[in-house]
């Protein structure tokens, strides 16, 4: 096995449903412990695309590989103590404390009824103090703000002690301090992320690597400043943007001017004396 192997791969991984094409020969290697971005407009396949990659949904053709072996293969609770999952919503009508909700990320390293061992509560401690909910492990669920949830699943799926995080729209609905705050959290963890995003400057920010679907197709794919430019923002969301590169590194910023304006049809005048 080359160590261009290792990790999570995707090759050429095509999904349909119900007659429609999800995604068409997508190909995707995140690099390891860098943040990849998957960016496009709704309906690209991005949320499709990460489902498939945590093995919840099988390609119907193309392959995903765990260090070099099919996901379909693999144990499922192998694949739970490698990759952990973050969905945009997440809800539950157990009346739950955070530090039980961040339990449940410890289930793939326990045999099925065991109870919680040392390196568990270990593992939750650990989880609650890097996402900074030290101090609410024992607040109901409920009781939560929409940045704290979030950041509960984050812990949860950190207690799972993954290699490969894979997090769809984390950011969705979060104010802004919120959002900085979350990526902020996200790209300090040194995992191998794959974020589906929807703010392109959020991606700009925070991402190592970008990844751009439209129509289940990947048109566009590598560092930020070379794949943000505004003639794919024109061509993949039909918005004119100017795109500037205030940063020292080079990070584009991106000002969003207008929807492109639509190509109208060529109408010839004809004149009634020529018509007549």
């Amino acid at each position: 096995m080359t160590g261009r192997e290792w990790g999570l791969r995707a090759e050429r991984v095509t999904r349909t449903a119900g007659g429609a094409l999800l995604l068409d020969g997508v190909s995707l290697a995140p690099r390891p412990g860098q943040v990849t971005g998957l960016l496009g407009p709704n309906g690209s396949g991005k949320s499709t695309l990460l489902r498939v990659l945590a093995g919840v949904l099988a390609p119907d053709a193309g392959v995903v590989t765990l260090d070099g072996d099919p996901l379909s293969g693999l144990p499922r609770r192998t694949v739970a103590r490698r990759l952990a999952t973050v969905e945009q919503h997440a809800d539950t009508q157990v009346d739950l404390t955070v530090s039980d909700v961040v339990r449940l990320g410890r289930v793939p390293h326990r045999r099925a009824w065991a109870p919680a061992a040392a390196g568990d509560e270990a593992a939750v401690r650990a989880a609650l103090a890097r996402t900074g909910l030290g101090d609410r492990a024992d607040r109901a669920w409920r009781t939560l703000s929409g940045g704290e949830r979030q950041r509960v699943q984050i812990a949860r799926a950190l207690a799972q002690e993954p290699r490969e995080l894979l997090l769809d729209e984390p950011t969705n609905h979060l104010d802004i301090q919120h959002q900085l705050e979350l990526l902020a959290l996200l790209t300090g963890l040194g995992l191998t992320s794959v974020i589906a995003l929807h703010d392109l400057n959020l991606a700009a920010m925070y991402c190592d690597h970008l990844v751009v679907l439209r129509a289940g197709r990947v048109v566009a794919s590598g560092p930020p400043a070379e794949v943000l430019t505004a003639e794919l923002i024109a061509d993949v969301y039909g918005v004119r943007a100017a795109v500037s590169r205030p940063d020292p590194d080079g990070r584009p910023h991106i000002r969003f001017l207008g929807p492109v304006a639509p190509v109208l049809p060529v109408v010839p005048v004809v004149s009634p004396r020529a018509s007549s």
